[in-house]
């Protein structure tokens, strides 16, 4: 089985000014605007499952979603999409949001990216969000890494206010998206430590040197052979093609020198993960 565990969705109506600006530095021609369920649907053809969510960027990255475009998306492909809700902590309706979202639209997680909503993790505001999440056990994924987007105080991506908050809700099962680049080792090191810390490869490969220090630092620390590293496109920043092939090709960059290889239990591994095995309490029934 192959699990995106990273999926971005929205639709046009979605997309503001700022996108242009904050995707200005990504590959040429590799980020579409196009994300609607259906577009999303035809790019995940590849694999057997999806974790679904929209971004509530507006000011940052330039898409400003609804959970209602996650919930159609899951209800039109209930074999292929789990969805998860966005919460924008800033928003004094976050919480009524979210418990609609998930109570009423079925919806399986939540996604937050405290550097694009410009709210720590430590912030009071967090709080109701960890309880929540605890109480009907979800999982929390997390924007953690840098961004080209303008309005993104890079220290809040940076991941190791994830350490305290995991030791403070030790039930809330947490996931660190994009390894936390480039701050991949630290991201390691807490995932390392904490038994309800996980951590993804979405949009890695086209760094590819980076991405190969990470994985040799993962296997390093042994967190590659503890179900702790999963797999993801970012879609559609990178698709599942290009994710895949280029995550089996890391160790062409080092080939005819005597530094270490990523292995290939470690690469199979983290291409067949499966996070609904691990990131709630006694597994996802699907």
């Amino acid at each position: 089985m192959i699990v995106d565990c990273h999926v971005n969705l929205w639709r046009p109506e979605h997309v503001r000014p700022a996108f242009a600006r904050s995707t200005a530095f990504s590959r040429p021609g590799a980020v579409s605007p196009e994300a609607d369920p259906e577009t999303t649907y035809k790019a995940m053809a590849e694999v057997d499952r999806a974790i679904v969510f929209t971004l509530r960027y507006g000011d940052s990255a330039g898409i400003d979603g609804d959970d209602e475009v996650t919930i159609e998306a899951v209800k039109a492909y209930p074999d292929k999409f789990v969805g998860f809700a966005a919460v924008d902590p800033r928003r004094p309706d976050a919480m009524a949001l979210l418990e609609k979202a998930i109570e009423d639209g079925g919806l399986k997680g939540v996604k937050f990216g405290p550097i694009y909503n410009g709210v720590s993790l430590l912030d009071p505001r967090m709080e109701p969000v960890y309880r929540y999440c605890v109480a009907n056990n979800l999982p929390l994924t997390m924007h953690m890494g840098t961004t080209f987007a303008e309005n993104a105080p890079v220290k809040l991506g940076m991941p190791t206010d994830v350490d305290e908050i995991a030791q403070r809700y030790p039930d809330l099962k947490m996931i660190m998206a994009h390894m936390a680049h480039p701050w991949c080792e630290e991201c390691i090191v807490i995932a390392r430590k904490r038994e309800n810390v996980y951590c993804e490869v979405s949009a890695l490969f086209y760094r590819p040197w980076q991405f190969w220090n990470t994985l040799i630092a993962a296997q390093e620390y042994r967190i590659a052979e503890r179900d702790k590293i999963f797999w993801g496109t970012d879609f559609p920043f990178s698709n599942v093609r290009e994710s895949i092939d280029g995550l089996r090709a890391i160790n062409d960059q080092v080939e005819g020198t005597r530094l270490p290889r990523v292995s290939t239990e470690t690469i199979e591994a983290i291409i067949h993960s499966n996070p609904f095995a691990h990131w709630w309490h006694g597994g996802l029934q699907l």
